[in-house]
């Protein structure tokens, strides 16, 4: 068994060199395959999961037997007409619990109705799967004077109008695209009947952004931290999330599309054990005989260094930021975050192409050949750095475990994460 000997706990927290999209801190829902639990662990990612009570400040509302209708539209979010529901989300999702904060907004774990929606949807609106008992709702507050210009924002709705200028982009660039192993954005909703505008009339003007996704089960990153806490991540189990990732970036570089922030904190995995790529904030599509980029965007230590020495193929970046992954999940932190020496730390930095100079791992001999094949693979200089495709018929990809163990994973993460909740509630109560 290949258990990190690094002792961090979580993720390395640090500053985006993207767009300076706020990072949710979220909790994590632990579902069954039929009917969700609850239990708390820290998160970095923003589209994860559950705390232990409803937020009863939304509850009442959601609560309300609600006719479907289409306020007036709030001027910050005219540019997203296009892409809104034209029924209004609260009656068809209750119990919302509060499980991330942001700057922009707060994201809840809201029970999906028994009453059926409305057949009527946007054009890239997605249906709720049957069986679906819950889903993620991020609630974005929109300014409360309707004659504001967004042109004109204070510096106190700067995040406001960046966070709607990105989801822009994510709606744009992912029309048409469907994947299992991608995390979209299923519908956006805009309402003025929930609490922040309560006894006002329907027509008034929306007051929030609802967008709804999957409700997922918890990040990669969230994996990395249990392991100080005895969690053991076998090299088959990487296989297997890293066979996930490369499915889901094989389809995009079909689309002509490089996601460009591939890491821990977005890869989500779902109740059945499955990989999701998520946030495409700072994904980018290209033409087939275009594919050359500017502009280093994503985390350092995720980011391929040829983004920061001019012009980069962005198709060839997601497969070093995955490399860098399955490093981190051997390390329990991401490469260059802690150098072995200050030579590598600055190597990395300056270096136009890094070859195959990841830092050394701890313990090299825990890992098979082809474990450590996989990550020079991915490493490469980006002209013979290999694709998706190709990096799944690697020997680390075709021995990865089966899906019944990413399942067990999942349950010794609840069990451990059951045991910290009891232990701290042990050492408060002494």
């Amino acid at each position: 068994m290949l258990v990190s000997t690094t002792n961090t706990f979580g993720g390395v927290e640090v500053d985006s060199e993207s767009d300076g999209e706020d990072q949710d801190k979220d909790r994590a829902l632990h579902p069954s395959p039929q009917q969700p639990q609850i239990s708390a662990t820290s998160s970095s990612s923003s589209q994860t999961l559950l705390p232990s009570s409803p937020s009863p400040h939304l509850l009442a509302f959601s609560q309300q037997h609600l006719s479907p209708s289409r306020p007036g539209i709030h001027p910050f979010i005219s540019s997203l007409k296009s892409y809104l529901s034209p029924i209004d989300p609260i009656p068809y999702f209750t119990d919302l619990v509060e499980i991330a904060e942001g700057e922009s907004g707060s994201v809840y774990a809201a029970r999906v109705s028994a009453s059926a929606m409305p057949e009527i949807r946007s054009a890239g609106e997605r249906e709720i799967q049957a069986g679906t008992s819950h889903v993620a709702i991020k609630r974005i507050i929109l300014p409360s004077s309707p004659t504001l210009d967004p042109a004109s924002t204070s510096t106190d709705d700067s995040p406001l109008v960046s966070k709607v200028s990105s989801l822009l982009h994510e709606l744009t660039l992912l029309k048409g695209i469907e994947h299992e192993h991608l995390l979209l954005l299923d519908a956006v909703y805009a309402t003025s009947n929930d609490a922040d505008t309560a006894g006002q009339a329907s027509t008034a003007v929306d007051s929030s952004l609802w967008i709804r996704m999957e409700l997922m089960e918890r990040s990669l990153a969230d994996v990395i931290g249990l392991v100080s806490e005895g969690l053991a991540l076998q090299e088959r189990m990487v296989g297997r999330f890293a066979s996930d990732v490369l499915l889901g970036l094989e389809y995009l570089q079909k689309q002509h599309v490089a996601h460009r922030d591939v890491r821990s904190d977005n890869l989500l995995l779902n109740a059945g054990g499955i990989v999701k790529i998520a946030d495409f904030s700072n994904a980018i599509r290209v033409t087939r005989n275009a594919p050359m980029v500017t502009g280093a965007v994503g985390v350092m230590y995720w980011q391929a260094p040829e983004m920061r020495a001019g012009p980069y193929n962005a198709l060839k970046v997601d497969v070093w930021s995955l490399g860098a992954t399955v490093w981190e999940l051997a390390e329990t932190v991401p490469p260059f975050s802690m150098p072995a020496s200050p030579s590598t730390h600055t190597t990395f930095a300056l270096a136009r192409h890094p070859g195959s100079q990841w830092p050394p791992l701890s313990h090299p001999e825990h890992y098979s050949k082809a474990f450590h094949e996989f990550l020079r693979h991915c490493g490469r200089d980006p002209n013979g750095r290999p694709g998706p495709a190709e990096l799944l018929n690697t020997p680390l990809i075709r021995n990865a475990c089966g899906r019944a163990v990413i399942l067990q994973l999942l349950s010794q993460c609840r069990s451990i994460e059951e045991s910290m909740i009891a232990r701290e509630n042990s050492d408060r109560d002494s």
